[in-house]
């Protein structure tokens, strides 16, 4: 791609806007991947991509999660529930087929009525989605502010790979105005494909994945094609940014990623959360910028890139503004979610997450 098509394609909202308020969310309940392994393979490890995952419990679904998740950003926001405007819920395992996640958030949260609400599904970049959604409505100046989620409660089949994997989490943005923003968005760029990784047809209660696919022509392809045009058309580099988030399906494709386009261990370590609790999917990136804003200074600049099989990234560049100090004590951490872990018994988790039918 050369640069002309590059400044073309470079997404900027009509108005400054920012993230003014987030929230993270993980269930407490977690999974040892050699818990997993033993039943399937019969030994400690097996080659899992990670050390345990997050589970969510049996009274937890993608609606629960978004909710303490939002209600986190409201918090950290001081924005009013009622001046929210639209509420965007992506993820792959919304809880109904047909009836949208996005009302139920917004009701318990206060945000009813007078609101837009809308499930998104692209895979694992569902939440980015949301957030370029979100951005573009107040960019318009359709909306103040605009709810943007990423969430998931993962599934993979009995023994397949993606089960060792396959975790529970995501995180909350609050997009408002530039000026009121912990997090101004400098730029954007999207990069799609028809390329068949990853999908799960209607009525399949578990998605497949054609193994070949899986890495260079999908992860690598679209995330580096998204970072490098993005970067290119601001006249960025690696060394201009603090901190960067890629999609983690597991915990050695971002490293990968951020080596081949320049970026240290150093840059891309706050983000990196797969190997404490897996891949939350449509959560996966949301939840490590979450994490890298809990951490962040004022003049930080922040890459995230996420993916999402079918395939396509989104590439976002966020500039950390002196608001950010008070606005996240307002909430708990990242880390305080991470940090309270209860673990589980293969057969519990089994039961829990419906696999016993």
């Amino acid at each position: 791609m050369n640069r002309a098509t590059a400044d073309v394609a470079l997404m900027r909202p009509e108005l400054p806007v920012g993230i003014v308020g987030y929230g993270a969310y993980i269930p407490r309940y977690r999974i040892r991947a050699e818990a997993i392994s033993r039943v399937w393979h019969g030994d400690q490890d097996g080659g899992a991509p990670i050390a345990q995952k997050s589970v969510p419990g049996p009274d937890e679904d993608v609606i629960t999660m978004s909710i303490e998740a939002a209600a986190n950003a409201l918090r950290r926001s001081g924005v009013a529930a009622r001046d929210v405007r639209a509420v965007w819920v992506g993820s792959e395992s919304h809880p109904y087929a047909v009836k949208p996640t996005g009302t139920i958030v917004a009701e318990a949260l206060g945000i009813a009525n007078a609101t837009l609400a809308a499930d998104l599904e692209f895979a694992c970049k569902a939440g980015t989605e949301a957030m370029q959604a979100a951005t573009a409505l107040v960019g318009s100046g359709m909306a103040p502010y605009a709810l943007a989620i990423g969430m998931d409660t993962a599934q993979g089949r009995p023994g397949d790979a993606l089960e060792q994997s396959a975790a529970a989490g995501g995180a909350a943005f609050l997009m408002g105005a530039g000026d009121e923003a912990i997090a101004l968005l400098e730029g954007a760029y999207s990069f799609v494909s028809d390329t068949p990784d990853f999908w799960r047809r209607a009525d399949q209660p578990y998605p497949s994945h054609g193994h070949r696919f899986t890495g260079e022509p999908a992860y690598f392809t679209h995330i580096i094609g998204a970072a490098r045009a993005l970067m290119g058309a601001m006249g960025l580099t690696p060394s201009d940014f603090s901190a960067a988030i890629f999609h983690q399906p597991n915990s050695k494709y971002p490293r990968r990623v951020a080596k081949q386009l320049g970026f240290t261990a150093a840059q891309i370590a706050e983000g990196l959360l797969a190997p404490e609790i897996g891949n939350c999917y449509a959560g996966s990136s949301p939840l490590g910028l979450a994490r890298v804003l809990d951490k962040a200074q004022p003049g930080d600049r922040i890459l995230i890139v996420s993916f999402g099989s079918g395939a396509g990234s989104d590439a976002l560049v966020y500039h950390v503004t002196d608001r950010i100090d008070d606005a996240r004590r307002r909430a708990p951490s990242t880390d305080d979610y991470l940090a309270r872990k209860q673990f589980v018994d293969y057969a519990t988790y089994a039961r829990w997450r419906g696999k016993i039918r």
